[in-house]
């Protein structure tokens, strides 16, 4: 019996590999804004976790894992002797003598079986899609086969690796070496500029978001004016990273406190760290705090149509996805005056500014945003519109769509 993952569901159409981490609901949401155009759409997930169960795209799915071969999902090493094969070969690789076959040979072997129209990654650094696959199609003489699409990751591919010498090459390779560039923001046309790369190569969809847009209906029904909603700050990353920073954020809290109560906070991906340092407010903040680590994205979306603000500082970002969706929801967004963002939102009209290292800016905006209901709720009808101009989901599917074939023709 013929194994139905390598059957085509369409024949005579551009056939698509992403490579991306399957876990992420970003590359979800991207890959399903062709859930209803004619594509032969196939994923490599790279190591990490797995996609969910009823998501249709079949995967194939590399890493130290094992798992039952499907019509949908095909793993490198399936089953108990796919469990052992994969442990010999992680023993050997310290050693550098591993003959098994590893996620970039496998890669290779897939691409020059099913020989894709486009490859498109998801990513550049930070065990994304794009770093191992310039790895892979130099190592293996791929780049005959296929149009090549880097999308870049918001502000995290370049904004700071642009300037680290340990980047660059790779950087400046990936850039030169891909057919398309695909971006949420506009400052990484000017980086790559910077960088020597013709401008030509950047897609003509280029700003889009990186997961293709929201959903504007579904986010925006039955949501009513900030003004008159719970009193519930929404701050969905409150964790330590090199892009973001907490503490100034719990500091901006203490500072604005006896302004802005009552109310309720909602911190959600915590970290263990920073669940510390949380511990040090005093206990009538805590009272009022409620810390969770990763929540489902729907339940997020649920949390938003009930927020008054969302409270998203960064030190470096593209545009967020979070912004995108608060207009929708109708929840007021703090961000931080990053150029990214300023290309997009103005203050007060979109957004209050404050910078991520700056607690008094931040706590500043909290008691505006917490106390003008005259601004919440005319960012909201300001925001509602500007999210139809630049997020829309059903447009940018189209285009998207629209794109693809140009560039398989």
């Amino acid at each position: 019996m013929a194994d139905l993952f390598y059957k085509d569901p369409h024949s005579g159409v551009p056939k698509i590999l992403f490579i991306g981490l399957s876990q992420s609901t970003h590359t979800h949401a991207w890959i399903d804004l062709l859930s209803n155009a004619k594509f032969n759409v196939r994923l490599f997930s790279l190591p990490g976790g797995t996609p969910p169960v009823d998501w249709p795209v079949k995967t194939y799915l590399s890493g130290f894992l094992a798992g039952r071969n499907s019509e949908k999902r095909k793993y490198m090493y399936s089953g108990l002797v796919g469990k052992l094969i994969l442990l010999f070969d992680k023993l050997l690789s310290k050693l550098k003598k591993s003959p098994i076959k590893n996620k970039e040979r496998w890669l290779a072997e897939i691409i020059k079986e099913w020989r894709p129209d486009i490859i498109h990654t998801l990513g550049l650094f930070d065990d994304q899609g794009g770093e191992m696959y310039l790895k892979t199609r130099q190592k293996f003489n791929l780049q005959g086969i296929g149009k090549w699409i880097l999308q870049t990751r918001g502000g995290s591919d370049m904004t700071l690796r642009r300037h680290n010498t340990a980047f660059v090459p790779i950087l400046k390779q990936a850039l030169g070496e891909c057919d398309r560039i695909i971006s949420d923001n506009k400052a990484n046309i000017r980086y790559a500029e910077e960088l020597g790369i013709s401008l030509e190569k950047f897609a003509p969809i280029v700003p889009v978001p990186g997961t293709g847009g929201i959903d504007i209906p579904e986010l925006s029904k039955d949501t009513i004016p900030p003004s008159h909603r719970e009193r519930i700050i929404l701050w969905p990353k409150a964790y330590e990273s090199q892009w973001s920073k907490a503490l100034p954020v719990l500091e901006a809290i203490q500072l604005a406190w006896d302004k802005i109560f009552p109310c309720e906070i909602y911190m959600l991906a915590t970290t263990p760290e920073v669940r510390e340092w949380y511990l040090t407010l005093p206990e009538k903040i805590r009272a009022h705090c409620h810390v969770q680590e990763r929540i489902a994205r729907k339940d997020v979306f649920l949390l938003m149509k009930r927020s008054r603000i969302l409270l998203i500082p960064s030190l470096v970002d593209g545009v967020p996805n979070s912004l995108y969706e608060a207009m929708a929801c109708g929840a007021f967004p703090i961000v931080s005056p990053l150029e990214t963002i300023q290309s997009v939102v103005t203050d007060p009209q979109n957004v209050l500014f404050a910078r991520n290292l700056y607690p008094n800016e931040i706590a500043d905006a909290l008691i505006k945003a917490m106390n003008d209901d005259t601004l919440v709720d005319d960012v909201a009808c300001n925001n509602l519109v500007l999210v139809h101009e630049i997020a829309n989901r059903e447009t940018i599917s189209s285009r998207v769509v629209d794109y693809y074939h140009s560039i398989a023709g």
